[in-house]
């Protein structure tokens, strides 16, 4: 015969363990859904450093463009007073120049495929006018020479390969933050949060793989 106080025990004991495992297991849940909402959040603001990277790199590509879009005035307003240039490469270079000015910038434009496509498209164009410019200025040992002629091509150069570096940052940017995107969590996350994949640069037109490379060192003609 159980004695009631066993059997009481019992039940007890058999409740305690019970209440310990479902414990345990909720305790399990917590945690798993601690760590999986710290892994969202980490990951939503990785994304969001991600787009400011990606749009402080776009904006970095736009002053080295400004920047050269600026000094062109200057190296067309040098050649015109020290040599009779090439009058159609000098309106290239100034109508590529007007055809950049024309074109409107909206804040979205390193979202907006077509906005980046036309702006990139319009750089590259006016890139290789001023690529065609210089590569005939060595034509003219006198201009080669002027003080200010040197000094407009040692600021184009460097302008240059800021431009590139520019870009390569960029594209990295992009690639990094599209390939964080697709990842999981990422692609959860950015699902529900409204991240988009961005717009890689298109590659170089035809028109400016074509121009030959510049050397701003003292080769070339002898004056």
């Amino acid at each position: 015969m159980i004695h009631p106080d066993r059997s009481h025990r019992a039940r007890g004991a058999r409740r305690g363990t019970a209440g310990g495992t479902g414990l345990a297991v909720l305790v399990v849940l917590l945690l798993v859904l601690l760590a999986a909402g710290g892994c969202a959040v980490s990951r939503y603001n990785g994304l969001v450093a991600g787009e400011e990277k990606i749009d402080g790199a776009f904006s970095e590509i736009d002053n080295q463009y400004k920047r050269r879009n600026d000094l062109i005035p200057q190296l067309v307003s040098t050649v015109k007073g020290s040599a009779s240039f090439e009058e159609e490469v000098l309106t290239e270079v100034t109508e590529a120049r007007a055809s950049v000015g024309r074109l409107q910038l909206p804040e979205s434009l390193p979202a907006d495929p077509a906005a980046q496509a036309a702006y990139v498209e319009a750089q590259q164009n006016l890139g290789a006018a001023l690529g065609r410019l210089l590569v005939v200025a060595e034509r003219y040992p006198d201009l080669k020479t002027t003080a200010a002629f040197r000094d407009l091509q040692v600021q184009i150069e460097g302008t240059e390969n800021r431009i590139a570096v520019a870009r390569r940052d960029y594209i990295d940017a992009i690639k990094a933050y599209n390939t964080a995107l697709r990842s999981f969590p990422g692609n959860v996350v950015g699902g529900l949060f409204g991240f988009e994949k961005r717009p890689q640069l298109e590659a170089a037109t035809s028109a400016e793989r074509e121009v030959p490379t510049i050397d701003f060192g003292e080769g070339g003609e002898d004056g």
